[in-house]
């Protein structure tokens, strides 16, 4: 296979472009024959003009690439090695929905031919690759797995607006069904990741390995954003708490916020959701899920409180949010707990303006119903910096002071500026 890689004669296919998909298939479209396939013609179309519709990457990023973007299945049968890196959200009630990645399996299936094979990268509970995707492709493809092809699992580890940690400088899990798939995979990224491969010793291995590196995450985030509330309750400024706990060598450095987006705010959700099929009740956590999906609402009505204290009218009122997307520096709204504080200010009836210079407002409007005000005017009763852009970094007591009211409110979700603020009533997690 990876001989047949290498000159060319056999082709790459990667479906699911987003911003996991589209730098795994540049990557490799820079030594490689590579088809990119996915079935949103609109971002199709801005690929073909050398445009990263997630805005992660630049246009100088395509050229010397050797890539074909298509969504029709025609041209996928045209590949040998599938990689699939569509995304792996929940559904309202926090269940997985495997919608997209079976849609893929159901894609790639009908694609298949005997010695080809299939890489999974999306995030799933332990088990999801064997028990629900191949079954799949044997059925669409006709063909019978390890006999005919082969299947491997190696995690996307790809941080959104991460300039530093890119693909090629990540170490990279892979697993397959066996030895010879493995030895293979591991050949195959190889070719381009840097940073190093790590043969993970089964599918279900590299599975559980992913899935537990985001829910480590979310537990630690929701022990400070508890240790926040706490602290705040007793008149203590958390960062001040945790600079002076950070002193010590072993101390993790993880601070209060919102957690969203569609890994560390979805991945534990996969896991719980496995555990229940196999007769255990997560605590630990679910309470850290609980905590951290409860930081938007907490927000809102931390700031409520201190208008009323400020005699604020909440009819009258009008807040400013600042900053939309689910972290700082990307694009990205998909399930943005900015938004929780929103619902919860419209609650209480309060007027509210949301601004965001990475964000799209059609795309928010068409998420979440609301969409981004154009400008950002004066006389705000309350303003919240919900998210800590880049262009929002060095706005300081001066600006803030000129679009506020006397008796204003800042609530600085990140703690940008804390000892910066003396106009405003200063707020942070």
């Amino acid at each position: 296979m990876i001989k047949g890689i290498i000159n060319k004669k056999k082709k790459i296919a990667v479906i699911g472009l987003g911003y996991v998909g589209l730098p795994i298939a540049l990557e490799f479209a820079k030594k490689f024959s590579v088809i990119g396939f996915d079935i949103n013609i609109d971002r199709l179309k801005l690929m073909r003009t050398k445009t990263d519709p997630s805005e992660e990457l630049e246009s100088k990023d395509f050229e010397g690439c050797d890539i074909f973007f298509t969504d029709k299945i025609d041209e996928l049968r045209k590949a040998n090695f599938f990689i699939v890196a569509v995304p792996t959200p929940i559904d309202n009630h926090n269940r997985p929905d495997l919608g997209p990645l079976l849609g893929a399996s159901v894609s790639v299936g009908k694609a298949l031919k005997k010695g080809d094979y299939v890489v999974f990268e999306s995030t799933v509970y332990p088990g999801c690759t064997e028990d629900d995707c191949i079954p799949v492709l044997e059925k669409e493809s006709g063909l019978k797995f390890i006999r005919d092809f082969k299947v491997g699992y190696s995690p996307e580890r790809i941080n959104p607006g991460d300039k530093e940690h890119t693909l090629t400088k990540i170490l990279k899990i892979v697993s397959g069904c066996d030895q010879e798939s493995l030895d293979t995979i591991a050949d195959v990224y190889g070719s381009i990741i840097t940073a190093g491969i790590h043969k993970a010793p089964t599918i279900k291995v590299a599975e559980s390995a992913k899935i537990i590196e985001n829910t480590q995450r979310d537990l630690n985030i929701a022990l400070m954003n508890e240790l926040s509330i706490i602290f705040n309750k007793m008149n203590i400024n958390t960062f001040d708490v945790l600079e002076a706990a950070s002193t010590k060598w072993n101390f993790l450095k993880f601070k209060p916020g919102l957690v969203g987006g569609h890994c560390i705010g979805v991945d534990p959700y996969y896991l719980t959701h496995k555990a229940s099929e196999i007769g255990y009740h997560c605590k630990v956590i679910l309470a850290g899920r609980y905590i951290n999906d409860g930081v938007g609402s907490y927000i809102a009505k931390e700031v409520i409180k201190e208008m009323i204290d400020h005699d604020i009218s909440l009819k009258k009122a009008k807040v400013l949010v600042m900053g939309a997307t689910f972290k700082e520096n990307v694009a990205d709204i998909r399930n943005s707990k900015v938004v929780d504080i929103i619902n919860e200010l419209k609650n209480f009836h309060v007027n509210v303006e949301v601004v965001d210079p990475r964000a799209n407002s059609e795309e928010i409007f068409r998420e979440y119903g609301f969409t981004l005000a154009a400008k950002i005017t004066k006389n705000y009763d309350a303003i919240i910096v919900a998210v800590s852009h880049d262009e929002y970094r060095n706005l300081g007591d001066a600006y803030f002071k000129s679009i506020s009211k006397k008796q204003a409110v800042l609530y600085d979700v990140k703690g940008m500026y804390k000892d910066k603020i003396t106009s405003l009533t200063y707020m942070s997690l």
